[in-house]
């Protein structure tokens, strides 16, 4: 048993415990990592360090509330959203499109954005936003081309970048920055924002973000 300790969710679609999850797996690779002698001391103390820093920097990132608010404004009318992720960020792909379709009653889907020529790309055009995990780190460069060619079908881009990446601006309709805490907790910090944008884009469309339609807070059917 592995407790999250994320406190009791009112809402049916769960956030926190979704980022409270990802959380607890960290600390059991970081311990996972001691114990085999992979990660030394000082590492440990550098990744407990960055654990320390994520509640302020996800503090940051929730003051940017009104301005996802505004873009979920320009977006709610769409019925098809695509969100892409590479790597780490390809699940909080797929956390972005479950809460969406969840309390929005949008299609959304989840694609890791190295397959998105294997398919998905054929329905990208004007009328289908696509949300794009484009944080700095080693696959970057690669997610650029996707975004880029996502923006050459002129398929509307809603990126999320990391702070200081000014030239991202250029490329996507809408960029939404936030903090890095490096390749493995920026994880976290991503989903917030698309948790926002389902959220405000559910309250636009006037659906109850509580308690969905056709949702349930505990599965009892296989």
């Amino acid at each position: 048993m592995l407790y999250t300790h994320a406190g009791p969710e009112i809402g049916v679609a769960s956030t926190k415990a979704f980022t409270t999850q990802i959380v607890a797996h960290y600390l059991l690779a970081l311990k996972l990592g001691i114990a085999r002698g992979t990660v030394d001391r000082e590492q440990a103390r550098e990744r407990l360090h960055d654990l320390m820093r994520l509640p302020r920097l996800i503090e940051s990132t929730l003051e940017l509330d009104d301005e996802i608010r505004q873009i979920a404004q320009r977006y709610f009318h769409s019925t098809n959203f695509l969100f892409l992720g590479r790597g780490i960020m390809y699940p909080i792909a797929l956390e972005g499109a479950l809460k969406l379709k969840e309390i929005s009653y949008i299609h959304a889907e989840g694609y890791a954005a190295g397959e998105m020529k294997h398919g998905p790309i054929a329905l990208i055009d004007e009328d289908m936003p696509v949300v794009v995990i484009a944080t700095r780190g080693l696959l970057y460069e690669k997610v650029i081309s996707n975004l880029e060619q996502v923006r050459s079908r002129e398929g509307a881009v809603i990126a999320i970048a990391t702070e200081g990446d000014v030239e991202i601006a250029e490329k996507a309709n809408d960029v939404i920055y936030i903090p890095d805490l490096g390749e493995y907790l920026t994880s976290v910090i991503a989903v917030v924002p698309l948790q926002l944008l389902a959220y405000h884009i559910a309250v636009l469309k006037g659906t109850d973000v509580d308690q969905p339609r056709n949702l349930a807070k505990s599965v009892t059917v296989e």
